[in-house]
């Protein structure tokens, strides 16, 4: 699954616009390395997410072509959430 739909489908970012805009800038990391919006992701990838003053490192555990919202949240466990 592309990373930017992964992070619109998850809910990590709300739109596949602003999650395409975050890598094309280089504050989303794909296994420890800046990714481009098209990148792969499959499940057992971390994710580091620079959004604001807010660091979120994050494990894919699933890939669902849809998800709603009360689902959203087991797509990923949180590693690391720094304010």
């Amino acid at each position: 699954m592309r990373l930017d739909i992964y992070l619109k489908v998850s809910r990590l970012i709300k739109r596949r616009t602003i999650a395409n805009e975050a890598c094309t800038q280089g504050r989303v990391l794909l296994n420890g390395r800046a990714a481009k919006p098209a990148a792969d992701v499959k499940a057992g990838d971390t994710l580091s997410l620079r959004l604001g003053n807010r660091a979120l490192h994050v494990r894919v555990l699933s890939l669902p072509e849809h998800a709603n919202k009360a689902n959203a949240q087991e797509l990923y466990a949180v590693l690391e959430d720094e304010v």
